[in-house]
């Protein structure tokens, strides 16, 4: 309604404007030498609006025929562009579906259509990665990486993946620079550079680079064994002890360093307290070194396991002191009341019990008789604890940082064999790195 108010009042007063001009007379004349032209005021008037309109549509012609080249170049991109975004589309559709020669196709025909567009260049690599050509993937992960954009990043993942393929660990940690040069404080380069510390073994690397979940003591103790430098080396045992104060590999390094320093009170502080926690016999013979004498070594044995003396740890050291030192009775009781918790001696104990009645009744028949018992008791016993990895099972004969079979990092923890182990070192394991079989697959 209001628009037919509006309109009707604007041909009331286009009405109104014609009449005025009508009733306005007058005359327009043009003279040009001796020729004479005249026409009336309202009629120049409607002349010079057509004359007006007329140019204007003549100008909108050719403007609109010289623009004809432009609009149809744009028309033919436009559909090239709708053409090579279908073909991405397919492409992405035979990756997802497994099929790389599909993809291959699909790939090629969007290069055509759209040109070496970051989005082509990695479709075109993940296509020829999947078909198992590693080189021509390699040379369009090249493409990318050779770009002055972010899409840069793109390359260098890529080429970064395929160096850790090949085992390539010198390329790797040049593109993993790299990608961090584009990308800073980018999560995927840190995990990638963690991963790459622990696959070559450089463990200052993988502790400085490496989640909260790490086994940050492992990773602390190795990176002590690889530093040159003794007071570095000292530092990185110390992080490792405040890492794990019970991690025995660690409290026995740093008690050598501190002893071997001049300071044997702080080394007995570290023996001491990862006694407390994790009772090892490697941890005991430390500890039991600065004894003279084998009377000083038992005293020395009462102050290590006041504080956890029923631990099957402590009752074995202090009867392997006691021994030594001639105490049988002492050594009897404490290995008797070994034998006699349930579960809680295995083979050494019987094996020191064999001994014991070697050396208070001789080569007799009755100390021969109590050795076959012991003997036989200590065949059917429970083998003592060894270093086993976690991951594989394999046993070693000292602790290492990574298992030489499966190639996991910190999974290697003192233990019975025939238990059950889930749990590795410090708190946690390192992520398992694959072996060189598993990483020639990948």
């Amino acid at each position: 309604m209001r628009r037919a108010l509006a309109l009707l009042v604007l041909l009331a007063a286009g009405v109104a404007l014609a009449l005025w001009l009508a009733d306005l007379g007058g005359m327009v004349e043009i003279r040009v030498r001796d020729t004479w032209i005249g026409v009336s005021f309202p009629v120049a008037l409607l002349l010079l609006a057509l004359g007006f309109l007329l140019l204007h549509g003549l100008l909108r012609a050719l403007a609109w025929l010289r623009g004809l080249p432009a609009r149809r170049r744009a028309r033919r991109a436009e559909r090239r562009r709708i053409e090579g975004e279908a073909a991405v589309t397919r492409a992405l559709v035979a990756l997802a579906a497994g099929t790389p020669a599909q993809a291959r196709i699909e790939v090629r025909r969007a290069r055509v259509l759209l040109g070496d567009t970051p989005q082509v260049l990695l479709l075109g690599a993940e296509a020829e990665r999947l078909a198992g050509r590693e080189e021509a993937a390699a040379e369009l992960f090249r493409a990318l990486a050779a770009r002055e954009d972010s899409a840069r990043f793109l390359g260098l993942r890529g080429l970064l993946r395929q160096a850790m393929a090949r085992q390539d660990w010198a390329a790797a940690r040049r593109l993993a620079r790299e990608a961090e040069a584009v990308q800073p404080g980018a999560a995927w380069v840190r995990e990638e550079r963690a991963r790459l510390a622990l696959l070559t073994h450089d463990w200052r690397e993988a502790l400085a680079l490496g989640a909260p979940d790490v086994p940050r003591a492992a990773l602390a103790l190795a990176a002590a064994a690889q530093e040159p430098d003794p007071d570095k080396a000292a530092e990185l045992e110390r992080q490792a002890v405040a890492a794990d104060p019970g991690f025995v590999p660690a409290a026995l390094a740093y008690a050598r360093r501190l002893r071997a320093g001049g300071s044997p009170r702080r080394a007995r502080a570290v023996l001491e307290q990862a006694w407390m926690l994790t009772p090892h016999p490697e941890l005991g013979r430390a500890y039991l070194e600065e004894g003279e004498d084998a009377l000083a070594r038992v005293k020395l044995a009462e102050e290590l396991v006041r504080r956890n003396p029923d631990h099957p740890e402590s009752r074995l050291l202090m009867a392997r002191a006691a021994l030594d030192a001639g105490l049988t009775g002492r050594a009897r009781s404490v290995l008797e009341a070994l034998v006699a918790t349930p579960g809680a001696a295995d083979r050494r104990a019987f094996l020191l019990l064999a001994e014991l009645e070697e050396t208070e009744h001789g080569d007799s028949p009755e100390g021969r008789a109590a050795q076959a018992r012991w003997l036989r008791d200590a065949a059917n016993a429970r083998p003592e604890p060894r270093w086993r990895c976690t991951s594989c099972g394999a046993e070693h004969p000292a602790w290492e940082p990574v298992c030489g079979v499966c190639q996991t990092v910190g999974h290697i923890v003192w233990a019975a064999p025939g238990t059950a182990v889930t749990q590795a070192v410090a708190g946690g394991a390192a992520p398992a790195t694959p072996g060189p079989q598993a990483r020639a697959a990948e």
